[in-house]
């Protein structure tokens, strides 16, 4: 992953495009910080999960920053967050859709053996591990929840 974002980054700075340059820099930066903070705590530097994790915190941050820029009427600023987003998405696997992330749950609960509401922890603690950066956690507690009940 590092190595996909670095490239990236070299083709950005030969073509000149400002934003896609200053996202993959913050992208850059996050995954330094991680780096630092494992460092310090002496674990090994971030591996391609947590890559993944990272970049789907990043984009849902500007996912919430978009949303509060267009009820603040501030269309520019939420169109370039946006941008950053599908520019985050580039390096983040596919999205499952609704009747994949639907199947997904079906198959963590089986596996899982989830019998109750009880089970909801392992179940998502499972999606979360077999799933980064491929779904939407919220949507897909949301599915887990009624699943089980």
């Amino acid at each position: 992953m590092r190595d996909t974002i670095d490239a990236a980054l070299k083709d950005a700075l030969k073509t000149q495009d400002k934003r896609r340059i200053s996202t993959l820099r913050l992208i850059r930066a996050a995954i330094q910080d991680r780096d630092i903070i494992n460092r310090g705590a002496g674990k090994d530097p971030v591996s391609d999960e947590e890559i993944l994790q990272i970049l789907a915190k990043m984009v849902k941050q500007r996912e919430e920053s978009a949303k509060a820029f267009e009820e603040g009427n501030r269309l520019e600023l939420a169109a370039q967050e946006r941008g950053e987003i599908a520019i985050i998405r580039d390096f983040m696997p596919r999205q499952l859709g609704d009747e994949q992330l639907r199947q997904a749950c079906e198959k963590i609960i089986a596996e899982v053996g989830g019998g109750g509401l009880r089970d909801m922890g392992k179940c998502m603690a499972a999606l979360k591990d077999r799933y980064p950066g491929q779904m939407d956690f919220a949507k897909a507690s949301g599915v887990v929840k009624a699943l089980l009940q």
